[in-house]
Parts: structure tokens; C-alpha cells; sequence
């Protein structure tokens, strides 16, 4: 028999696959894996401040996240730099101004490598609590602006040209990209974050006709590594995040494998 907190890895595993899977499409499409990652890196910042301010955790990971997303739009826009430039500015200043804070906490001991590589194996109810509820408001808001969103991917200017308030869209995204990061970050940690969103989103381009049916799969590959890793990591005794990482690199690879093209058979010689 299962132990209660093994069901509820699972259970939270499974919950962030439902939204990451539909969102990673998108990094997926807009090529936005750095964008992400630099995202991710500012939640350490976040967990940091909440320890010294005495607040959430979960609710310093969104503020940062949400802070530093909107920044590097904004830096993006004003800056004559190339865009990952930027991002790989804002990723690593914002990882080492996290691990700069977590050593003036001096009196407090802070669990980095359960922040940086998961812990999924100590969620709790509440930790479940905020995965549903916040996976459910984000996917409500994606759904509501998939449309929109879907043709600012497809060609930005024609979007802007049929009336869809591109900036608009793209910001919300970015939000959502944010709030989804913050939810998820303690089931495959700060460093393995973006891995959950795009490697599911990546094995279900390969046999998806329509983006629609992409999602959907990619929901399907995400759960399968959840799956996959918490088996391997019970197996094993192994950590849970990379262990999931692990799970759905397999999964890519099979994927990948399954949809090879097929060699051509020339004509036979008489």
C-alpha cells in the first residue's frame, strides 16, 4: 500500500502537468525555453525574501517572478540588445542575487537543494491546495486567451491587423508563464522548472496535427513522466524532480523514435 505522501506527489505531479503542458506548447512555438529559465532563476530571489520578510514562500516566488517577467519585457522593448542577452542577464543576475540573500539569512536554515531540484516527495495538502487551484485559474485564463494568443504565435503583425491587442496578449502570457512557474517549482525544483514545461510540449509536437490536439498530448507526456519519475525515484531511491526530467526525456525520445520518417525503398534490381 502507498504511503499518504507518495499518493500526494503524484497527485501534485499530476496537477502541474495539466498546466504545463498546455503553456509549454506555447515556449515551445515562440521558442521561449530562456525566457523561461530566466523566470524560473528569479524564484530562488523570492523563497529568499519570504524567509527574511516572513511571508509565503509561494507568494514571494510569484511577486519576484512577476516582477522580473515584466522587466525583461520591458528591457526587451527599450533595449538595443539582442533578446538573449537579455535573458541570460536577468537569469543569472536574478540566481545570484537569490543565493546572495539566502546568505544573510545566517539564522535560519534554508534547504537549497530541495528549492533548486524539487522536493516533490514533501508536498503537502496546502502545497496540493495551491496546484489545483492556481493550475484551474491559469488554465481558465489560457483557455480564455488561446485564440488570441495562437495567432500573435502564428504572425504578429496579421494578428495585429485583425484587431487582437498583441501587447495585451503577450503580457497575460507572460503573467500566466510566471504564476505557473511559481505553482510548480516544488515539484521539479528552480533548475529543472522549464524542463517540465517544454520536453512533454516538444515529444507531443512530433504527433500532433493541430494545437489543440498538441496540448492535449503534451498533458498526457506530462502525467507519463510524473509517472515514469515518482516510479523510478520509489524504485531507486533517487530525487523525484530529476527523476521526472529523466521520465519525460524518455518519453521525447520515444516519441521521437515512433514518428522517424520512413526510408524511401528504392527500386529492386533485376
Amino acid at each position: 500500500m502507498l504511503d499518504d505522501f507518495f499518493i500526494r506527489a503524484v497527485l501534485g505531479g499530476i496537477g502541474v502537468a495539466f498546466v504545463a503542458g498546455p503553456l509549454g506548447c506555447f515556449i515551445v512555438w515562440q521558442r521561449m525555453s530562456y525566457f523561461g529559465a530566466a523566470i524560473a532563476h528569479s524564484a530562488l530571489l523570492g523563497v529568499a525574501l519570504s524567509f527574511i520578510f516572513d511571508f509565503a514562500p509561494l507568494l514571494g516566488i510569484l511577486v519576484v517572478s512577476v516582477l522580473f517577467a515584466l522587466g525583461i519585457v520591458g528591457l526587451q522593448r527599450r533595449s538595443d540588445l539582442a533578446s538573449d542577452t537579455v535573458l541570460g542577464i536577468f537569469a543569472h543576475v536574478a540566481l545570484a542575487l537569490g543565493v546572495v540573500f539566502v546568505g544573510f539569512m545566517e539564522t535560519l536554515r534554508l534547504d537549497l537543494m530541495a528549492y533548486l531540484f524539487g522536493d516533490l516527495l514533501a508536498v503537502g495538502r496546502l502545497d496540493l491546495l495551491w496546484i489545483y487551484l492556481g493550475g484551474a485559474a491559469s488554465l481558465v485564463l489560457l483557455v480564455r486567451i488561446w485564440r488570441p494568443l495562437l495567432a500573435v504565435t502564428v504572425h504578429e503583425d496579421l494578428a495585429a491587423a485583425e484587431g487582437i491587442a498583441v501587447e495585451r496578449t503577450r503580457l497575460l502570457y507572460t503573467l500566466l508563464l510566471a504564476a505557473v512557474i511559481a505553482i510548480a517549482m516544488k515539484i521539479v525544483g528552480i533548475l529543472l522548472i522549464i524542463s517540465l514545461l517544454i520536453i512533454p510540449a516538444a515529444a507531443a509536437r512530433n504527433i500532433s496535427r493541430t494545437p489543440e490536439r498538441m496540448a492535449i498530448v503534451a498533458v498526457l507526456f506530462g502525467i507519463i513522466s510524473v509517472a515514469v519519475g515518482l516510479g523510478a525515484s520509489l524504485q531507486w531511491d533517487t530525487p523525484s524532480g530529476p527523476s521526472i526530467v529523466l521520465g519525460a526525456f524518455v518519453v521525447f525520445l520515444l516519441a521521437r523514435l515512433g514518428n522517424l520518417p520512413k526510408p524511401i525503398s528504392g527500386s529492386k534490381s533485376r
